[in-house]
């Protein structure tokens, strides 16, 4: 199996995500490349069995929260018949942010498994907790 990552981000919260997410996999066998929106790694994204998508979470405290810059993920290429899980980070609640982030993944053709939401005060263990489940998950 081969992975890629594919995330939005503004502080650098889900990029350090992505990084961590894909450190993990690499260290658990999967190959995985890791590639920002705006410079996605096509041949990666063509060859991977796995597409991981991430954002931050926009909107107000506790209402309105949707992924970050959705319009961005919204130009994904189609990834019909690919299986794909999504994440997203937040600072104190993610809201709808994953329901929306699956919308949009499914819209891109994706087969979408699930998905989960990271506290950004708590990357490193929320992304090895993100990758146990992905991996529980595509051997089911």
């Amino acid at each position: 199996m081969k992975a890629v990552v594919i995330f939005e981000s503004l502080t650098g919260n889900t990029r350090k995500a992505a990084g961590l997410i894909a450190a993990e996999l690499e260290r658990r066998g999967v190959p995985t490349t890791v590639s920002a929106i705006t410079a996605i790694d096509y041949q990666a994204l063509e060859d991977a069995d796995l597409v991981i998508v991430g954002s931050w979470t926009d909107g107000l405290l506790f209402f309105g929260q949707r992924p970050g810059r959705a319009g961005r993920l919204r130009k994904l290429p189609f990834i019909s018949g690919k299986r794909c899980v999504v994440f997203c980070t937040y600072a104190i609640d993610s809201g709808g942010t994953l329901d929306k982030l699956v919308a949009i993944l499914e819209d891109r053709g994706a087969e979408v498994l699930g998905g989960m939401a990271i506290r950004r005060d708590n990357l490193p263990e929320g992304s090895r907790e993100f990758v146990s489940r992905v991996l529980d998950v595509v051997a089911a």
